[in-house]
């Protein structure tokens, strides 16, 4: 049934989402809660911040101050790409002195804002963390916290120590798709929970762009798959059981992004005489040249004339241009993973690269019924009435422009309760602290040692 935001609260009536806050605060609040927050207030002045990185991370959140500039103040940024750091001091009309190349030279100075949103690269997050936390700022954190399980045990006890907010991005946490997902789980509407099965499927074109050619191709140089693409997953189905999760085992490998792949007449780069270029799907003469997707990383011209030029360019000296097959990566292209939580409920995690779509896809069975859903739409099976019915979460009005921020409205959701919590000085307004995200990162770097050790992992939070 589709949900509007009206006949949203008006079902929901006294239906709960058990903690919805952080693991402890045991409040039953319902989906309006997310839409109308009791605790949230006009700030009294707009909470100023500074953005470390100007990427497309970046300038997600920093949009979200574009769209309600009383509530959020972008005063400074740090960005070694010119041409981004130019656009996004134009953006948001930030003085030349608080323009920086590095996020270090920001540090040089004494405290000047609120906040700082980290968007660097993900191995780029430790120190500007650390550093932010050491000088006073609250911080928004790009996922993941940390390239290893120390560094983000770190940042937990300087935040804890200097009593500094640090939200993760875990954005899927305030997605109404998923927060009506863990409400209807959690007020029995199936029963007890038993298990759940979660999927990510990547889709070929990302994974060629993102984990083959692109920033993220070596996880020694940033952070293993599992970690850069799915502590998202990892931590929904977290929070989805709302128990801890014990023992974790996982397999998976790189098995066709590799040189022995390679089809006769192919070459170092597609645009160098390739014989299989116009049948190949992971052409980059097709993928971004004739199609014109995934070029965001291009930081094309502002003159789309000189759109063809530009990204011919980049395809002769960048990895963007390699052939998928000769590219030096090692990030696993399929990866599967089981766990088990306290209390029995036990779950399965699979991350794929050879799919034709996005959009994550989610089962949940308990013992009076079953979920089934893709993201936008599920649909509930009471065994006990045999009653079907199906709950569209693309219906949900676009409140405030949230939904079109990215992540099903969670982005700007999060970007919101950051920005309460930071002006409040609360951080029970967020869901996605570094204490709640800290289990679910360890999974993921337990996943990964089982992996490589092929044994069953116990979760030490």
């Amino acid at each position: 049934m589709p949900i509007s935001r009206r006949n949203l609260i008006k079902t929901l009536g006294g239906a709960a989402l058990l903690g919805a806050f952080p693991d402890g605060l045991d409040s039953r609040t319902p989906l309006s809660w997310f839409e109308n927050n009791p605790l949230h207030h006009k700030p009294n002045k707009a909470v100023t911040a500074i953005t470390l990185g100007a990427g497309n991370r970046g300038n997600v959140y920093g949009g979200y101050s574009l769209a309600f500039p009383d509530e959020l103040d972008i005063v400074g940024v740090a960005e070694p790409i010119a041409i981004r750091n130019e656009r996004y001091a134009q953006k948001h009309n930030i003085k030349p002195e608080n323009r920086f190349d590095t996020w270090e030279r920001l540090f040089e100075k004494p405290k000047m804002a609120d906040a700082v949103i980290i968007t660097t690269p993900d191995n780029l997050h430790y120190g500007p963390c650390m550093a932010a936390l050491k000088a006073g700022y609250d911080v928004l954190l790009e996922k993941p916290i940390a390239p290893t399980e120390k560094e983000c045990r770190d940042i937990l006890a300087l935040a804890k120590k200097t009593g500094r907010i640090v939200a993760v991005c875990h954005v899927l946490r305030y997605a109404p798709y998923f927060i009506k997902l863990r409400e209807l789980i959690h007020n029995g509407a199936i029963g007890e929970l038993m298990s759940l099965q979660h999927f990510e499927p990547i889709q070929h074109e990302h994974m060629a762009h993102s984990y083959v050619r692109g920033n993220w191709h070596d996880s020694k140089a940033t952070t293993p798959i599992i970690l850069a693409k799915s502590c998202h997953d990892l931590d929904i189905l977290r929070w989805m059981v709302g128990k801890p999760c014990k023992d974790i085992v996982a397999m998976g490998g790189l098995s066709w992004f590799k040189e022995k792949n390679a089809p006769a007449g192919s070459t170092a780069r597609c645009m160098d005489g390739c014989a299989v270029e116009g049948t190949c799907p992971y052409s980059a003469m097709k993928i971004y040249y004739r199609n014109r997707t995934y070029t965001g990383v291009f930081d094309l011209p502002e003159d789309k004339a000189k759109h063809g030029e530009a990204i011919l360019e980049y395809l002769r000296t960048t990895n963007y241009g390699r052939c998928v097959y000769r590219m030096d990566n090692n990030q696993e292209d399929h990866y599967v993973s089981a766990m088990s939580f306290e209390g029995g409920v036990t779950a399965s995690f699979s991350m794929e690269a050879f799919t034709a779509y996005h959009g994550r896809r989610t089962r949940v069975m308990g013992s009076m019924g079953d979920i089934v859903g893709d993201m936008e739409t599920f649909t509930l099976h009471d065994f006990r009435t045999g009653k079907t019915t199906v709950y569209d979460s693309t219906n949900i009005e676009d409140v405030e422009g949230y939904k079109n921020a990215g992540h099903g409205g969670g982005d700007w959701r999060l970007a919101r309760d950051w920005v309460q919590a930071v002006s409040q000085q609360n951080a029970a307004l967020l869901t996605s602290t570094i204490d709640a995200s800290i289990e679910s990162h360890v999974m993921g770097f337990m996943a990964e040692k089982s992996r490589t050790s092929r044994k069953v992992e116990e979760i030490k939070v």
